[in-house]
């Protein structure tokens, strides 16, 4: 039987990409929107088209998300009084 996921993976076991409808759940986006996002090239970061289908790689999900993290250190510090 062949699967239609993505099976290559990185070293440590994990998958180098995931569906679009996985990355856009990650970000918190629905089906529709990450699919608008993609077609029109506004996806928030890399996606990759692959024959009829699209994959985001994980490093740049990751490299998107560790940039948003609302407790990153780039954040400023609060001023006291």
């Amino acid at each position: 039987m062949t699967s239609t996921t993505p099976t290559q993976s990185t070293t440590h076991g994990e998958p180098e990409v995931v569906s679009l409808l996985a990355a856009g759940r990650l970000l918190g986006m629905g089906r529709t929107t990450a699919y608008r996002l993609a077609r029109a090239g506004e996806f928030p970061c890399r996606v990759l088209r692959i024959g009829g289908r699209y994959a985001v790689p994980v490093r740049a999900l990751r490299a998107l998300l560790d940039h948003t993290d609302p407790d990153s250190s780039s954040r400023p510090a609060c001023e006291e009084g």
